[in-house]
């Protein structure tokens, strides 16, 4: 897996990491992820829980929340990072995390339960 900007989201292992290498410059596809207009194309409002980026580092990483369309209607964040390459293409990375409270971790529970121990009478 490649390594991420400390700046923006750390990859966990149960994300999932997409990374493309574009020939268009870094600003076009800012504009491309980042204005409703043209992200509308091939990422439409209804698959966003937020109309709005949850946070955004302009030119660099923008970030939203999604919402599935069938149940359990799980959300997650999806992050695209930026980043020039030297020949004035774009490498474009999508970090796709399960951000859904109900998929909380939660601590093994005991096999015995836990409870103290029950005294019977012979």
């Amino acid at each position: 897996m490649t390594e991420l900007k400390a700046e923006g989201l750390e990859a966990e292992a149960e994300d999932l990491v997409l990374e493309y290498e574009l020939d268009a410059p870094p600003e076009k596809v800012w504009r491309a992820i980042s204005i409703a207009a043209f992200r509308e194309r091939w990422l439409p409002k209804g698959d966003l829980a937020e109309a709005e980026p949850v946070s955004s580092a302009p030119g660099k990483e923008v970030r939203y929340r999604m919402r599935d369309s069938e149940p359990p209607f799980l959300e997650s964040l999806v992050t695209f990072q930026l980043d020039p390459k030297a020949d004035g293409g774009t490498t474009l990375r999508i970090i796709h995390r399960l951000a859904d409270a109900r998929l909380a971790r939660r601590p093994p529970r005991a096999a015995n339960g836990n409870r103290a121990p029950l005294m019977r009478a012979a």
